[in-house]
């Protein structure tokens, strides 16, 4: 079954570079890349992505990690994948989200770690199943931003739109 699928490159994996190394092990699997952006996580953003967690010991420190406090670095790449079982091989691919359990051949397996702090720094987040997943991607993706129509939209129209152009 074709599937989506949210894939965030966290601020540690960014700082420490390894943006380009998470990549390539995506592009050998037979997934399609359709939506990626480099952007700043908000903190309205990063607590809507961790709604889930609310009420948790952990919530607030998912958030902080998310918004990049633990690292001094607050950006992230999303990416969206489509392909048969997307988010089953995503989730091979990245490892168990404890980076000390993950196959050693996983992302967070080779490049993830546990901090004296015991906070896991484990680099990238997938989504867990179809239902996160459309609610992750809509979270982070406009629908013009993503190549393929992968939910249902409509057109609106918007008076006295304010945006940046290019000068």
């Amino acid at each position: 079954m074709k599937e989506y699928v949210l894939v965030v490159i966290k601020p540690d994996a960014m700082v420490k570079g390894l943006a380009g190394h998470i990549l390539t092990r995506f592009s050998r699997s037979d997934l399609e890349l359709v939506g990626a952006k480099l952007l700043k996580v908000s903190k309205q953003l990063a607590k809507q992505h961790y709604a889930h967690l609310k009420g948790k010991l952990f919530y607030q420190e998912a958030v902080d990690y998310l918004l990049g406090k633990f690292h001094h670095f607050n950006k992230v790449l999303a990416l969206v994948y489509v392909g048969e079982q997307a988010i089953h091989k995503c989730r091979e691919i990245i490892g168990a989200t404890n980076p000390e359990t993950a196959t050693p051949t996983s992302i967070r397996g080779a490049y993830g770690r546990i901090t004296t702090k015991g906070i896991f720094e484990n680099l990238i987040h997938a989504s867990s199943d179809l239902h996160e997943a459309e609610r992750e991607i809509k979270l982070w993706f406009s629908p013009h931003e993503i190549q393929e129509e992968l939910y249902p939209t409509k057109e609106i129209s918007q008076k006295k739109e304010k945006r940046k152009i290019w000068a």
